[in-house]
């Protein structure tokens, strides 16, 4: 297939796997990748060194025989991480040629990976943040609606009305992300204006991602309107509706301090929910399309399906 995006990565289809903390390792990453997407590792819940172990790994399961032609993958790295210079030199180090940022200014590192012959993608929620990311000189943006799971933009914007305009305000490449997890939602986002998707919460109910199955079970239990975008005065971010949520939710609604509130969330909050599959107590990041998927799956048939969907969706449709 061949788009703006399939060009720009060297990838089969215009789907990107979302680099999630917890959830996108390198199992999850290289099977996107060698199931014809752009498979991204992500860093956010790494420390350095098990950055470079992923990014070793997902090399030798996309490139079996070690001659330089395996499946185009990248990572994903938010700019708020304390140890970002490490995890950047180790980006250079391992070769890796594509790299999404997201949660900070993309001046601060795009021209610096751009001069070592590395892609840059930023991930924004509002054409405000779409214009900077071009300006820094980012190769595209992924523009994420207010339906995705974990950190989200303030404005609460929904894929629907950020895409157009997005679309509309600048020149390179856009890919949608945010409510998208099959091939009609695929094709819908391309009509608005996205040259490709980002999927994250179909993928996060993959055989392959790194969550607890605990937490993989409850995706396929949940309906409409069991997440919800919380903590929005610390960093907004949609989990499920829980125990820890619902104490979230009782100290906001006391207006409860800033640093009341860092206290209460703690350390690896998310580690203890979505890898360690406390589903009461822990932070279950996830996105409001987690109420239309029903089954775990490997992460060929997904793309196989979504794919599938797409083109018999776009036979159908009445111009």
């Amino acid at each position: 297939m061949k788009n703006k995006i399939c060009e720009l990565f060297g990838i089969q289809y215009p789907i990107i796997q979302a680099g999630m903390i917890w959830t996108s390792g390198w199992r999850l990453a290289s099977a996107a990748a060698n199931a014809g997407c752009l498979g991204l590792i992500g860093s956010g819940s790494m420390y350095p060194d098990i950055l470079r172990e992923h990014i070793q790994k997902c090399k030798r399961a996309t490139d079996p025989d070690g001659n330089g032609t395996g499946k185009p993958f990248g990572v994903n790295v938010a700019l708020i991480y304390p140890e970002i210079e490490k995890l950047m030199n180790i980006i250079v180090e391992e070769e890796v040629k594509i790299v999404f940022t997201s949660a900070g200014n993309p001046k601060t590192w795009t021209g610096w990976l751009k001069e070592r012959g590395i892609k840059v993608v930023q991930v924004v929620g509002s054409v405000k943040f779409a214009q900077k990311s071009e300006e820094a000189g980012c190769d595209a943006v992924v523009a994420e609606g207010f339906e995705a799971g974990g950190h989200n933009a303030r404005e609460e914007t929904t894929t629907m009305v950020l895409i157009p305009m997005v679309r509309k305000a600048v020149k390179i490449p856009v890919i949608a992300a945010g409510g998208i997890a099959t091939g009609k939602q695929m094709l819908a986002a391309m009509v608005l204006g996205a040259d490709a998707v980002q999927v994250g919460s179909r993928f996060a109910a993959s055989e392959e991602s790194s969550i607890h199955a605990n937490f993989k079970n409850k995706i396929t239990q949940l309906n409409e309107g069991d997440t919800q975008l919380s903590l929005k005065r610390l960093v907004p971010v949609r989990m499920v509706k829980n125990k820890f949520y619902q104490h979230v939710q009782e100290a906001e609604d006391k207006g409860v301090s800033t640093e009341e509130l860092k206290a209460l969330l703690g350390r690896a909050r998310a580690k203890k929910g979505m890898f360690e599959g406390d589903l009461e107590e822990g932070e279950l990041e996830i996105g409001q399309v987690s109420a239309m998927i029903k089954e775990i799956k490997p992460v060929k048939k997904i793309v196989e399906e979504m794919m599938a969907e797409y083109e018999q969706a776009k036979k159908e449709i009445i111009l």
